[in-house]
């Protein structure tokens, strides 16, 4: 049986996290979550850049090889960047207390991200067919650019990996990839669109939109 429910622990780290260490971190709190020994957590983190690659990525949309780090990774989706102005938030949480409805979880992530960009006065949308969170690209034409990503795994009922939403990440770096496989549309990020929001100003609103949509207290908790 997993842990009793309870409030949710928040973590910020601090620095730019090593990929693998991370993974591995994450792994064993999913470990001690479905045993009964650990809370569900939150771990908001940023990366030095790097590509991952998901359970469904090709090798052709791995554009440039050598420009960073490439680590093949067991979350869902395709190949993405992660860096420096990017905010990812690690989700570990027992689904086996939430009815265990994997879609309806997504959505929720979804949800999530796109409550916390309309605090910023942006809109982030779905698309059917697209997973993560989308907004129209200003001077209209109908042009869309992702601005959060997502990418889920889930281990005998406890959720892990999550969400990245782009602060302001040098935009650039995606050129390595093609991001999640799609190539009809860009990147972008709240800076990107105006939005001059710091890292802890985006922090403080994704905790208050997790509470929101997911209905659950937080608990910041020391790295």
């Amino acid at each position: 049986m997993g842990a009793p429910i309870g409030p949710v622990e928040w973590v910020v780290a601090q620095g730019l996290a090593p990929y693998e260490p991370a993974v591995a971190e994450m792994e064993a709190r999913v470990a001690a979550i479905r045993e009964g020994r650990a809370a569900e957590r939150i771990w908001l983190v940023e990366h030095p850049p790097l590509y991952t690659a998901g359970t469904s990525a090709q090798d052709a949309d791995l554009v440039d090889p050598g420009r960073f780090p490439v680590h093949r990774t067991g979350r869902g989706g395709q190949y993405t960047y992660h860096g420096p102005g990017q905010r990812v938030a690690y989700v570990m949480l027992d689904l086996k207390q939430r009815g265990g409805d994997i879609r309806a979880y997504v959505c929720d992530l979804e949800r999530w991200l796109i409550h916390t960009l309309a605090a910023f006065n942006v809109t982030g949308e779905r698309r059917d067919g697209r997973v993560g969170v989308w907004v129209k690209r200003p001077g209209g034409g109908g042009a869309e650019d992702k601005i959060a990503a997502l990418g889920v795994r889930v281990r005998r009922g406890v959720t892990y990996h999550g969400v990245a939403l782009n602060v302001e990440p040098e935009l650039g770096h995606y050129a390595g990839i093609v991001p999640c496989g799609i190539t009809q549309h860009g990147v972008t990020s709240l800076h990107a669109l105006g939005q001059l929001v710091s890292m802890e100003e985006v922090d403080a609103q994704l905790r208050a939109s997790f509470e929101a949509v997911f209905g659950r207290a937080t608990v910041p908790v020391e790295p």
